[in-house]
């Protein structure tokens, strides 16, 4: 799970639930342009900035969905970021198709929950009430355009990341995210082809940042697919699921090696606290507990030799907004 590292570029607002909430500092520029430049639908600029205050109200509770539902499967969530885009709920659920739907759907059905809270709010003010009529009528469709965007089928939002866990039932976890990584590639060419034909600066961020997540997704998926497709049995076996497999470690500077070849310590750092990611069940485990099968030889310490690239593990970050 990537982790936020807490530097100059963000700070921590506050922790509930075990969970650590922080903010970018790009959030702010862009909460004081919306205060002071965009156009303003209200008569009092006040509530613009109470209108971007709720939103990410909304999206904070979105990204808690994640981050509850992750944990409610043995999964790992314990930060959140709020960043002009969004938010980003950094969650680690189990390596299983079902884990992984929950954990992403739970988000847009906190967005579902809040339909009929702001449709109720927004029936309950009169017209007449002027920029408090407003406020809560725009809470509403800003809600629903957050759940329709999140919804689309397109990697990494959550849509294609459901898509992508209803395909891990029947094609495995490696093939599945290739797919949606594939479409993310094709929805963020197609988004920013719009945005070029709008003038969009903030669509063709949007697409940059989508297609950057997707082809990272892609990578992982043929990491997957090649360890999966060629295990090398009677190695070493998992310590989650028993299968035999490859020894690729995966060190926590991103380095990835055949430990076989390599050795058991990092030839890029030089730390040796890695780990071996299971082709099978996808999960990662310490070198200390991987073991090989009775009769075959322990693996072998050899000289380092340079790095054959990063690696990130696959997991459920959002994207969203």
């Amino acid at each position: 799970m990537a982790e936020i590292r807490q530097s100059r570029s963000t700070f921590r607002l506050f922790r509930a639930f075990g969970i650590d909430v922080s903010l970018h500092w790009t959030w702010l520029l862009l909460a004081i342009y919306v205060w002071q430049f965009r156009p303003s639908l209200y008569q009092a600029k006040g509530w613009a900035a109470a209108e971007y205050l709720a939103l990410f109200v909304i999206v904070l509770l979105h990204e808690f969905g994640h981050a509850l539902a992750c944990r409610s499967v043995g999964g790992k969530a314990d930060q959140i970021l709020l960043w002009p885009f969004g938010g980003v709920a950094f969650v680690s659920p189990p390596q299983r198709p079902g884990a992984l739907l929950w954990s992403i759907a739970a988000g847009p059905l906190v967005n579902i929950v809040l339909v009929p809270v702001t449709l109720l709010l927004a029936e309950l003010v009169r017209p007449d009430a002027g920029d408090v009529h407003m406020f809560v009528t725009t809470l509403f469709y800003v809600n629903i355009a957050l759940l329709v965007f999140n919804l689309l089928p397109i990697y990494p939002l959550d849509g294609g990341q459901m898509l992508r866990a209803l395909l891990w039932f029947a094609v495995g976890q490696g093939r599945s995210l290739m797919v949606a990584a594939m479409i993310g590639l094709v929805g963020a060419g197609g988004v920013l082809v719009l945005a070029l034909y709008v003038g969009s600066v903030w669509l063709v961020m949007l697409a940059v940042l989508g297609a950057m997540q997707s082809w990272n997704g892609y990578q992982q998926a043929r990491f997957l697919l090649e360890h999966s497709l060629a295990p090398v049995p009677g190695v070493v076996r998992c310590p989650a699921c028993g299968a035999a497999a490859s020894s690729i470690c995966v060190c926590s500077c991103g380095c990835r090696y055949d430990s076989r070849v390599q050795g058991d310590v990092c030839p890029d750092c030089g730390r040796g606290e890695e780990t071996a990611v299971c082709p099978h069940c996808g999960q990662q485990s310490p070198i200390s507990a991987w073991h090989s099968p009775p009769g075959f030889p322990v693996m072998p310490t050899h000289p380092p030799r340079p790095p054959v690239g990063p690696y990130v593990p696959p997991s459920a970050e959002g994207f969203d907004r």
